[in-house]
């Protein structure tokens, strides 16, 4: 282990409360340099992660450095996935686990996902999403939301957190104080959502309560304006919000987490020095920059704007030393739950909930376990959570179809490196299946014409994203329907749109587990048919 660097404390403290990611599958040397100097966090991402032995070395590597560095991650499961970045998720996302609602199956899901982290080295996870999706147009939350029901996403982000933190990994619950109901994805630029007092209280604060109830160790705060609690500047930013909403009034005690700084709905208007400063002033805790900004000099400009702050009077230095506390109380809390997921019984002593018998499941309950064991559930999930409709009775496929992917613009948080679909999946059942992918287009003629022309005579299933929010995904698809009624059509995000084609699948998710399960309905072949 390095001896840590003799740094002054508030030139620690300001590196303390910084999450910064990194480019490669190995620690730089200058991670490892600020590390020694104070740093207390780093964040993962796709970029780094390559498989589970690797990414064990790589937080071996961390903790070298210090055994208390939080190591964090944004791995909701389903459409977001680092873990499985290259090939899609074993589980399926938020919005299938809310459409089975089944409180012990997603706990279960939480608590594997959380196991396979720890297990990694990883100690925080930038979920769940608590999200209440009241705008089905959102283009940033969708399906990574449990569902549009207050009650409904409270009690699975509940149950989420007690299976994420009973194996060790601490939660961080996002984005507070609600995301939903917004048309503008954040990583782009502003949301502004402009509900009155009484309806943020009745719907997006119920699953932060609870979240907090339940004692999620982190909160991830939203760069959205609520002109309600503040007209002026976004969540992240707000005194009013992180500190006399989340802080004073619901009684949060634990870590705020900033969203990335690097998103457009800050830098584009505040710079991330100056958005940093003003996050921590305004009661965060930890500042998450990395998704895309990776390097040393930002890590270096963030450090100095929050030490000039201090200087200068505009940042209390208290205020500073309060944030960086926080950060190493965590980080001692996933330091002792990490010896004590692994022992027993001890688990208790840091607030680790114990876990329930078969894995997270209460006896009794019919999750399908007992005939796919613990590493399964995430198909098991799946499988549960189609939703399926045969115009007439359904005859599976026994020869290898065509497949056409109708994709939008994929956004930020899920990626576009991450594949989705049947394809994969159909293919391994039925050899010879090929696809295509068409992305949006004015006039669909052409479009239709060369789907047609590809297939031939092979069966088309048409696999759509969203096709509420798309018209022209929903135009494609008609066009191909009145060609060929035979068509089937595979659902991947929000199920608002009416079904259509001979068999209807919807998947709520395009994890790869999701596109799994609509495999096996469609071929008859599998436990989910």
């Amino acid at each position: 282990m390095t001896t840590l660097v003799r740094t002054d404390t508030l030139t620690r403290d300001a590196l303390a409360v910084l999450q910064p990611g990194f480019v490669g599958t190995t620690a730089p040397d200058w991670l490892l340099r600020r590390i020694g100097e104070g740093l207390s966090a780093v964040g993962l991402f796709g970029r780094n992660i390559l498989f589970p032995d690797q990414l064990a070395r790589l937080t071996a590597q961390l903790r070298a450095e210090r055994d208390d560095v939080l190591v964090a991650i944004d791995e909701e499961g389903g459409d977001v996935t680092r873990l499985e970045v290259r090939t899609g998720s074993s589980f399926p996302g938020n919005y299938a686990l809310g459409t089975v609602d089944d409180t012990d199956l997603t706990r279960a899901v939480a608590r594997e996902l959380g196991r396979r982290l720890a297990e990694c080295g990883v100690d925080l996870n930038w979920a769940p999403s608590a999200d209440i999706n009241s705008n089905p147009d959102n283009p940033v939350i969708g399906v990574r939301s449990f569902g549009a029901d207050t009650a409904l996403a409270a009690r699975h982000t509940v149950a989420y957190i007690e299976g994420l933190q009973a194996a060790g990994v601490a939660a961080c619950t996002k984005h507070f104080p609600g995301h939903g109901d917004t048309n503008v994805d954040s990583h782009h630029a502003l949301p502004r959502i402009d509900v009155d007092l009484d309806t943020l209280h009745a719907r997006e604060l119920v699953p932060f309560r609870a979240a907090i109830a339940a004692g999620s160790k982190a909160v991830m705060s939203a760069h959205i304006l609520l002109p309600a609690l503040d007209p002026d500047r976004p969540a992240t930013l707000s005194p009013q919000i992180l500190t006399g909403l989340l802080r004073e009034e619901l009684g949060y005690q634990g870590l705020i987490v900033t969203d990335g700084m690097e998103m457009q709905a800050i830098s584009a208007v505040y710079g991330i020095e100056r958005g940093s400063v003003l996050a921590i002033a305004a009661g965060a805790d930890a500042i998450c920059v990395g998704g895309g900004l990776s390097d040393e000099e930002t890590v270096l400009r963030l450090r100095d704007a929050l030490v000039t702050a201090v200087r200068d009077g505009e940042l209390p230095e208290e205020r500073l030393a309060d944030a960086a506390a926080r950060v190493r109380a965590l980080a001692d809390w996933t330091r002792r739950a990490r010896g004590a997921a692994a022992e027993p019984g001890a688990a208790s002593e840091v607030g680790v909930p114990p876990a329930k018998p078969g894995g997270g499941t209460a006896p009794g309950t019919d999750t399908g376990l007992a005939d796919t064991g613990l590493t399964d559930i995430g198909l098991v999930a799946a499988r549960r959570a189609l939703r399926v409709r045969a115009a007439e009775p359904f005859t599976p496929l026994t020869s290898a179809p065509y497949v056409v992917a109708l994709t939008p613009v994929a956004n930020i948080a899920v990626g576009d490196e991450t594949p989705w679909g049947v394809a994969a999946e159909l293919a391994a059942i039925l050899p010879g299946t090929t696809t295509d992918t068409y992305a949006a287009a004015t006039d669909v003629s052409p479009l239709v014409a060369q789907v047609l022309g590809a297939a031939g005579d092979r069966r088309i299933v048409a696999v759509v994203r969203d096709v509420h929010r798309h018209p022209w995904m929903a135009d494609a698809l008609d066009a191909l329907i009145a060609a060929r009624p035979d068509t089937v059509v595979v659902e991947m995000g929000l199920d608002r749109a009416e079904p259509r084609g001979a068999l209807h699948i919807a998947t709520h998710g395009a994890a790869r587990v999701c596109g799994r399960a609509a495999a096996e309905v469609i071929t008859g072949k599998g436990a989910g048919a």
